[in-house]
Order: C-alpha cells, then sequence, then structure tokens
C-alpha cells in the first residue's frame, strides 16, 4: 500500500448504478478479498509470465492481477484498446481496482502496454480461471453443495472482423497487401522497383471497380446478352491481367532482395503468403469468369487476413449468412458458462459429446444436459446416456413409439421447456464481445472468446453480490441461513 491508495478490498461501487463496470469490478473485488480463491487465481495467472523472464530481476513489468482487470474489463464492455487505454487511465473506481491512488495521477500506461499484456493471456489460462470463478459462485448460489448441474447446451456463430468476400475483391486484399509490404521493405534497402506503390494500387482498384459494376445483362435479347457477357470477360481479363504482372514483378524484387541482401525472412515469408493467396484467387476468377466452372465450396477463402473464416449460413430469418466461426457454450441452470468450445469446421452433430466430456472433466458433478434438434444423431444418442443421468436431446423428423414415450415423460419435458434459457446466456456474450471478433488470427480468436466468458462469468458473480448487498438485513439473513 503507498500514501493515498485505497485497498481494493475498501473500494465501493455506487448501489444505485446500473451499469456493467461496477458489476464486473464487484466480482472481481470478490475473488480479490477471498484468500482460497485469489490465491488459485493467481497461481494460475503465474503461467502468463513469458518462458524465460525471471521476475526477481530488471526492470519491474505490469502487475498479473492487471492485466487480469484489463482484459476483463475490455470484453465485458465489448470495447477496443482506445476506449480500455482511456478507462485505465482516467475512470477512478477502475484505477482504483489496478491498485492507484489519489497520489500517483501521473503513472498512466501505454496504448501499446495495454495491448502487449492482456495478450499474453492464453485460451488455456483463461479457461483455468474460469473453473476457479466458476467454483466460487457455484459456493455462493447453491442451496445445497451436493445438488447436481444442469447444463444447457447451444451454439452460435462469432463474426470475424471481414468485410463480404467476392473472389475478385480478395484477390483485390492480397495484391494490394503484396505492394504495400514490398513497398516498405524496398525503401528500407533504397531499392527503386516499388516507388510508385501508391500508385500501381490505384490503377488496379480501377480495374477491380471495372470488373465489380459490370453485372450479367437480364435482357431477353440474344445479342445483348453476349455482348455483355463480352465486357464482362474482357474486363475481368484486363484484372487478371493486371494482378498476374504486378505479382510477377514481386517475385522478381523477393529475388533481389534475397540476393542482395539479409532480409528479414518473418517479412518474405508473409508476403510470400499474400502472394500465394493472390494465384489461388487469379486461378479460381479465371475458371469462374472465363471458363465457366463453379467453384467448389470447400476450395474457397472467404478473407486473406482471417483465414479460419468460416461461411455459415444457418437459416435464421434475416441473416442469410454469417461470416466467421461457431462457439459452443454449456450454461448451468444458475446462469454461469461452465465450458466453451471453438468449432472448426464442425457442426453441432459432432460436439455434443466433447462438450459433455471436456465440461464433466471440470464440472464432475455435471448430470443432465439439454440440446436442440441440430445435436442430434445416432450415435450421440447411444453415447450421452452413457456420460449423464438425464439427456434431452430432441431427435429429428417422425418418432418411433419408444421415441415419443422418452421425449414426452416428465423430465424430458420439464428439462427441455427450461432449455431456450441458454439463448439469454448466448445473447449476453454477444453484448458483452461476441458480436465480432476484433483480435487477429485463430489464436487471437480462440483467446477473445474465452476472455469474453470469463469476464462474462466474473460479471454475472458481481450481479450475484450487488443483488444480496441490496436485500434488506432480515431477507439476506435467511437466504444466508439457507444457503
Amino acid at each position: 500500500m503507498k500514501l493515498g491508495e485505497t485497498g481494493i478490498a475498501d473500494v465501493v461501487f455506487d448501489p444505485r448504478s446500473r451499469d456493467d463496470i461496477p458489476q464486473l469490478l464487484r466480482g472481481l473485488q470478490y475473488i480479490y478479498v477471498t484468500p482460497t480463491v485469489r490465491d488459485e487465481v493467481f497461481a494460475v495467472l503465474e503461467a502468463v509470465v513469458p518462458q524465460g523472464v525471471d521476475p526477481t530481476n530488471g526492470r519491474p513489468g505490469m502487475d498479473l492481477w492487471k492485466i487480469l482487470v484489463m482484459g476483463t474489463l475490455r470484453l465485458n464492455l465489448n470495447c477496443d484498446y482506445d476506449r480500455l487505454h482511456e478507462l485505465v487511465n482516467n475512470h477512478r473506481t477502475v484505477r482504483q481496482m489496478l491498485g492507484h491512488g489519489l497520489l500517483d495521477d501521473d503513472e498512466t500506461y501505454a496504448l501499446d502496454t495495454v495491448k502487449a499484456n492482456v495478450r499474453l493471456l492464453t485460451p488455456e489460462v483463461l479457461d483455468r480461471i474460469n473453473q476457479v470463478v466458476v467454483k466460487a459462485a457455484h459456493r455462493l448460489v447453491k442451496n445445497n453443495v451436493a445438488d447436481p448441474l444442469r447444463g444447457r447446451c447451444d451454439s452460435f456463430v462469432v463474426e470475424t472482423d471481414v468485410h463480404y468476400p467476392t473472389d475478385i475483391n480478395v484477390l483485390f486484399d492480397a495484391a494490394r497487401k503484396v505492394i504495400e509490404l514490398l513497398a516498405v521493405l524496398c525503401q528500407f534497402f533504397h531499392l527503386t522497383e516499388w516507388r510508385q506503390s501508391a500508385y500501381q494500387i490505384r490503377q488496379l482498384k480501377k480495374l477491380f471497380r471495372k470488373a465489380q459494376t459490370l453485372k450479367r445483362s437480364h435482357s431477353k435479347d440474344p445479342e445483348k446478352k453476349e455482348a455483355q457477357k463480352a465486357r464482362v470477360i474482357e474486363a475481368h481479363q484486363a484484372y487478371l491481367e493486371r494482378a498476374s504482372a504486378l505479382l510477377d514483378k514481386a517475385q522478381d524484387t523477393l529475388l533481389k532482395l534475397e540476393h542482395l541482401f539479409a532480409a528479414n525472412p518473418a517479412q518474405v515469408a508473409e508476403i510470400q503468403r499474400f502472394m500465394d493467396h493472390a494465384r489461388r484467387q487469379i486461378e479460381q476468377v479465371a475458371r469462374r469468369v472465363l471458363a465457366g466452372e463453379t467453384i467448389p465450396h470447400e476450395e474457397k477463402v472467404f478473407s486473406v487476413f482471417e483465414e479460419h473464416t468460416e461461411w455459415i449460413s444457418k437459416g435464421k430469418a434475416g441473416v442469410p449468412v454469417e461470416l466467421g466461426l461457431r462457439v459452443c457454450v454449456l450454461e448451468d441452470q444458475h446462469g454461469f458458462i461452465l465450458h466453451n468450445r471453438v468449432m472448426e469446421r464442425e457442426t453441432d452433430d459432432k460436439v455434443a459429446v466433447p462438450m459433455v466430456t471436456e465440461a464433466q472433466a471440470r464440472f464432475p458433478d455435471l448430470s443432465v444436459c439439454s440440446f436442440d434438434k441440430g445435436f442430434h444423431s445416432q450415435p450421440n444418442q447411444a453415447a450421452l446416456p452413457e456420460r449423464l443421468e438425464l439427456v434431452v436431446l430432441p431427435k429429428k423428423g417422425r418418432l418411433s413409439v419408444p421415441d415419443q414415450a422418452r421425449e414426452h415423460a416428465d423430465d424430458f419435458v420439464a428439462v427441455r421447456r427450461r432449455h431456450p434459457a441458454v439463448e439469454s446466456a448466448i445473447n449476453a456474450l454477444e453484448v458483452h464481445g461476441l458480436d465480432r471478433c476484433l483480435d487477429h488470427g485463430l489464436d487471437g480468436f480462440k483467446r477473445y472468446v474465452a476472455l469474453a466468458v470469463v469476464a462474462r462469468n466474473i460479471q454475472k458473480l458481481g450481479a450475484v453480490l450487488r443483488k444480496r448487498e441490496k436485500l434488506p438485513d432480515s431477507k439476506r439473513r435467511n437466504r444466508c441461513q439457507a444457503a
């Protein structure tokens, strides 16, 4: 403790505030002031320290507690690093939770420092913290510690931060990045091959826009249709020829850099990756437009920046397609997320058994779980009852007599009626960060999802505590005795 600093246990939150920040900070405060929970969380956070770093030597880095507060705050508020930077430097209550007092207002954080430290959190570390948080919450909300957990499992799409893809605009993205990266590299080595890089991009973009704006003719006149088709082919051919010429020039430049200079291998590999994307797109556009082929879905790439992006069509009204990855979550009856899974090229029926198995490894008292029809498959119907006391997994199509009896049983019906409550948890996750992933790469996507789940559970814990603190003394005493 320093002069003017308020202990984290003594931080007071406005009881009338309905904002998310006091709920999250109250949950974090409970973790910090409860010795058993704090020790477990800090033991997990020690894995965040990079290998080879001695915490007793050199300049001190950011405290692990501060990293956790900043990471959960960013996801819980669904904000970017710029807003998080503003909050940690100027929000009084947040700074108190970070361990700052009235006399160190000049101690601020740089934006890059915030980014670099929050990104140290990994999905594995966050999963272990989530287990500690949920178990601590269960000790508060369970009327009986021996009560089994009843889960609800469903999936939703977390979008990646990409624009709507077409084969020609994906080609333009790849070619543009090749030119921009080569221009920077050549400038560093005082080469003049790409001094007109901005002009080259503009010229390529003109051809791209021309090909993009030409549409197929819907005229009934065969001559007009053929003339328009010829114009479309001509525009695409000019675009492809220009892109191919730029890629050939880029390859020559890379060979020159390799012979004359010791260029950074990572930079060269990144340029080569975008060139590979561009060559693939040139081939696919030529096959589609010039040869009239239909490109198979599995050959398509929907972003050269977020290569893990999938084209997902779930048949929702008003949402023809979503670009991102599916995420499966399993929520308990108290509203806490027990487990989550990023589904890479997986459908619901492929993850039902792994979700239950992995959730039970973390919470062995999970005995009941409900699903919707999308998770149905014959292997799932056979495997899940071996792991759970009650499986609520409706079958698709016409039901046999035994299936009708099973799905009309009182226990099955009661649990199935409570299953739609998982949509509330999904909506809360989407509101608090999981509508669109702002981090880059598959690793960033998984970290983003795991951090959102932890932040949501901590906020839920804080909401439970604040609700209890608002109760009259007599009601709170009776409820604590019942617990």
